[in-house]
């Protein structure tokens, strides 16, 4: 049995990046020839994008050969009313289960419940649980054994979605808890011998805190999740702190860094540090512009820049008398820097 775990998607418009991301999971199902397709909350980003994208959805969910069980979430836990069709290879996972290969596929639907609620709530899946222990759990909310703080869960702000610990799993004959609502990265947790609580993160970046390369979780049952690196939209941070004593030229060391970047990645982009405008041949402002310049068409919202010219304090008598004696001791190269920084920055100071 082999499945592929998504969530996170919060489709809002027809052939859209989110749009032509799902399309790529798709592939990726025929190519990885899973039996099972899995999207565990969030599908829709509101009930409205349900409406408007049902219909495709359909279609598209028609060119497959394995299944697909959603999950509702908290975004679009109002949208699967009992006599909607999203396809005929699609079942929307509410409070029953499903079987496919002897492994048993159970889904809790997102609602507003926490606390001893919610542990009633998984304490009621026990008599649906195979004894066998093939079994696995659609989920969509927090786990609170980890750091995440809550904006890693999307843009919910303080609010609480589900939340559990591991140890609400431990009596619970299951295999994988396979969950969503958790953005940032791919994430995964034991809970006990030979049973996993997995967050494949979202497929493509939906905020500016998931950064770096998307993945999901493919998996044969009895394995390991696995995390599978995706080619789909992502930010990078990009920190680029510019050296006055490097040769190498402040705007050729932005466009290297932005080169250097797969075509999927979208940069945050932040340029600090200090340079010389009179052996660069360039002013401040003129770098600034140059940069946001040459930056905009990779760039989905304007470069942070707090790069300063010092050319006056490199030509200072007393600065140069500084870099003397600190040349003369034995630090390594980073101490070096930041005494030399520590330095700049008392100048500036001094001279402004």
């Amino acid at each position: 049995m082999k499945v592929l775990h998504t969530a996170d998607i919060h489709l809002r418009e027809y052939d859209d990046e989110r749009w032509n991301t799902l399309k790529s999971l798709m592939d990726i199902g025929r190519k990885e020839k899973v039996d099972v397709f899995i999207i565990a909350g969030d599908l829709f980003d509101k009930g409205v994008s349900a409406v408007k994208l049902r219909g495709k959805i359909r279609t598209l969910f028609s060119h497959i050969d394995f299944r697909v069980f959603i999950l509702p979430g908290n975004h679009d836990s109002n949208v699967y009313e009992p006599n909607l069709s999203f396809g005929s290879n699609v079942d929307i996972m509410r409070d029953d289960y499903l079987e496919i290969k002897d492994v048993r596929f159970i889904g809790i639907p997102f609602e507003k419940i926490e606390g001893e609620e919610l542990l009633e709530r998984l304490n009621s899946l026990k008599p649906k649980l195979r004894k066998d222990g093939r079994n696995i759990l659609l989920f969509h909310g927090e786990l609170l054994d980890t750091f995440y703080s809550s904006s890693d869960f999307g843009e919910e702000g303080n609010r609480r979605y589900m939340p559990v610990k591991l140890s609400y799993f431990n009596e619970l004959n299951i295999a994988y808890v396979l969950a969503g609502h958790f953005h940032v990265n791919f994430d995964t947790h034991i809970i006990k011998k030979d049973s996993y609580f997995v967050y494949p993160g979202s497929p493509l970046s939906i905020t500016k805190r998931e950064t770096g390369q998307r993945k999901l979780n493919i998996f044969e049952f009895g394995n390991r999740p696995g995390a599978y690196p995706l080619d789909t939209p992502y930010f990078e941070d990009i920190d680029i702190e510019l050296d006055p004593f490097v040769d190498e030229g402040p705007l050729e060391k932005v466009r290297k860094k932005i080169e250097e970047l797969p075509e999927n990645a979208k940069p945050l982009l932040k340029v600090t540090g200090y340079f010389n405008a009179k052996k660069n041949g360039i002013t401040e402002l003129a770098l600034i512009e140059s940069i946001k310049e040459m930056v905009k068409a990779r760039c989905v919202e304007e470069p942070e820049i707090e790069l300063k010219d010092i050319q006056n304090i490199l030509e200072d008598d007393l600065f140069k008398k500084f870099l003397e004696k600190l040349g003369e001791k034995s630090f390594d190269r980073k101490m070096e820097n930041n005494i030399r920084n520590t330095a700049i920055r008392a100048m500036i100071e001094v001279k402004s």
